[in-house]
């Protein structure tokens, strides 16, 4: 066998960017490029690795370590999970950083990679700078952290560890099941080490993604349930878009007439002038999903995981003899809800079935119901589009104004508060990839960074963040990366004082919006909805405007619509600054989330709360 004497880290960066992906006979690189920030736990391994040969591995300098984990998962969002981003950090800090984001892309069931710097592997210098010493053991550093987060992790000792590890990271990698976060710990002292590996661990490698169709029984039985059923709904998740599912979810709908609502990863399955796109379900659902929901005697859920904001907290489906069917590569989610399982990808498997079902359609009845309640919740999106409270724009009309500016190819990208339910509902996509709410962990500080990745995935398209100020202060930095990467975002600061969506929660349970207003406190008060004070004097507009940001005002829907124009005519990261009402948020239409209320406090509008908590609970049902 032929080898090449290399180190660990010049047969890593190698191997890196020799792997490929093929489906449905397109073949592409996996790993797009490598975010990085070095320190002495990668700089001098890995990081000269990249520096001797950048054309293999193109290198992105991020500016915060989870940072670039969230630019990543937006990059394999947008090529559906077909390609990634390499993410590499010094050890100490640096690594421990990247958790959050690792378990953000394990959560959503999104690939990426995780090179953070260790400790020696020799213990030579032990106690190395950064390193976390273990009383009762020597092989633990912080970088274990990642392991309930990762869908595999590895520690490279020795350098021909190398090639198992990496074969099963890519392996992992590159699952439609089981994907997610992998890490692979590089101890410093072995990223320098060399060895010699075989010319087949750096020659070029493609990973084929198989369509894989549920056993012909299952699928007969499904189809069997179907031709049963009187008011059936499909619910359709984010697997169905990583299935590439779309298409021919759309043709189904309108073969069967069943209408088909969607959850926060789902939405965009179907263009929202679809006949049979009910929209939003669930705990930020529309009135038209719920309503068909609470009735359906037959639910085919479609590559989603079931999560308490698509069942409203298990209380959304409340017909007495409502049965599941779940379309769903991943075991695990496909036995949710007491569900007839079809275990295999959410193409070939909706395909299979469709071919089952010619000859069943819904009756003329329940598809004029489906008409009606459409036409109900256009109309009421249409009110909430042009809502403003006492002359102030709310963030309902925001989102509006954005989707109505972002015309065909534009990407609004959002995480966090009460945005994600907001555009969940308002937003009228018009392809698959036209909305990117990452609401599976959703983290504050997401949305810029996530915008990045989606821009390096798609330069073409606009992207739109829409952050509010809580988590613009908690992640701003990639507006500098933007930059410097020449990557365009239009960035949309909605900006309510604080944290204004638990500040609506903390009033819903009695709390009067507890400690979640930007006020100077008085000695008194932390500083609540209960009293007047004083604003503290921020202008978050100047805080991008420093990091290189052109900055643009705007307190009205002329100006903010001028402002978006003007944001699409510019050649750079444009913020536009957007102060909205903090109280005026979308109704609940019909649904619940359960946040358990203390069963008893010395405030009266807690326990009352309590009261209406038990009520709402006792809706519950068990799916089994």
């Amino acid at each position: 066998m032929k080898t090449n004497r290399l180190t660990v880290g010049q047969a890593l960066a190698r191997f890196l960017a020799n792997q490929y992906i093929e489906r449905d006979g397109k073949k592409r690189k996996f790993f797009g490029a490598c975010l990085g920030i070095f320190g002495h736990g990668n700089v001098a391994g890995f990081g000269q690795a990249i520096a001797e040969s950048p054309k293999l591995l193109p290198f992105i300098l991020g500016k915060n370590e989870q940072a670039m984990v969230h630019t990543a998962i937006g990059y394999a969002w947008m090529n559906n999970r077909l390609s990634t981003l390499v993410c590499t950090s010094s050890i100490g800090p640096g690594a421990t950083n990247m958790v959050t984001g690792a378990a953000l892309a394990t959560i959503n069931r999104i690939p990426v990679l995780l090179l953070p710097g260790d400790i020696f592997a020799s213990h030579a210098p032990d106690p190395v700078l950064q390193q976390l010493e273990v009383e009762y053991a020597g092989d633990i550093s912080v970088n274990d952290c990642f392991r309930p987060v990762s869908k595999y992790w590895d520690r490279i000792y020795r350098p021909e560890q190398l090639v198992s590890s990496m074969l099963t990271a890519m392996r992992v990698l590159t699952s439609q099941a089981h994907t997610g976060a992998v890490t692979i710990a590089l101890p410093q002292d072995v990223q320098a080490e060399a060895f010699d590996f075989p010319e087949e661990f750096t020659e070029e490698r493609v990973w084929h993604i198989p369509r894989y169709v549920p056993p012909l029984e299952m699928l007969n039985r499904a189809a069997n349930m179907i031709r049963q059923c009187k008011r059936p709904l499909i619910v359709c998740g984010g697997g169905t878009k990583y299935s590439e599912a779309c298409d021919i979810l759309a043709q189904f709908a309108s073969q069967a007439g069943i209408p088909v609502a969607e959850t926060h990863a789902g939405k965009g399955c179907l263009n929202f002038d679809h006949p049979y796109n009910v929209g939003a379900i669930g705990a930020s659902g529309g009135l038209a999903a719920n309503i068909l929901a609470r009735n359906a005697d037959l639910v085919i859920g479609i590559g989603t995981r079931w999560t308490d904001f698509t069942t409203a907290s298990k209380t959304l489906f409340q017909n007495p003899d409502v049965s599941f069917i779940n379309i769903n590569v991943a075991e695990m989610d496909s036995t949710k809800m007491g569900a007839l399982t079809l275990l295999g990808d959410a193409r070939a498997t909706i395909e299979n079935l469709s071919e089952r079902i010619k000859d069943f359609t819904t009756d003329s009845n329940y598809k004029a119901t489906i008409a009606q309640l459409r036409d109900q919740w256009m109309n009421e999106i249409h009110k909430w589009s042009k809502k403003d409270a006492n002359g102030r724009l709310t963030q309902a009309s925001v989102i509006a104004t954005i989707n109505e500016i972002a015309g065909d190819d534009g990407v609004i990208v959002n995480a966090a508060g009460s945005a994600p339910g907001e555009i969940h509902k308002l937003w009228l996509s018009r392809d698959s990839h036209s909305c990117n709410i990452e609401y599976g962990y959703s983290c504050m500080g997401y949305e810029i960074a996530g915008g990045l990745g989606i821009k390096m995935a798609a330069p073409e398209r606009e992207v739109y963040v829409l952050i509010g100020d809580g988590s613009f202060l908690m992640l701003p930095q990639e507006i500098v990366t933007s930059i410097q990467e020449n990557l365009k975002l239009i960035i949309v600061l909605v900006d309510n004082g604080g944290f204004a969506s638990i500040g609506s929660l903390s009033r819903s349970i009695g709390a009067a919006g507890f400690g979640t207003r930007y006020v100077k406190k008085k000695a008194h008060h932390p500083g609540d909805d209960s009293g007047d004070y004083e604003p503290l004097p921020l202008d978050l507009g100047l805080c991008a405007k420093g990091m290189g940001a052109n900055v643009l005002r705007a307190t009205n829907l002329d100006e903010l619509k001028t402002a978006l124009l003007n944001a699409k005519d510019a050649s750079t990261t444009t913020l536009i600054h957007v102060p909205v009402d903090r109280y005026t948020l979308m109704p609940d239409y019909e649904s619940w989330w359960d946040v358990p209320i203390a069963e008893t406090s010395t405030i009266d509008a807690v326990n009352k709360s309590r009261k209406d908590y038990i009520q709402r609970k006792q809706t519950r049902r068990w799916y089994i």
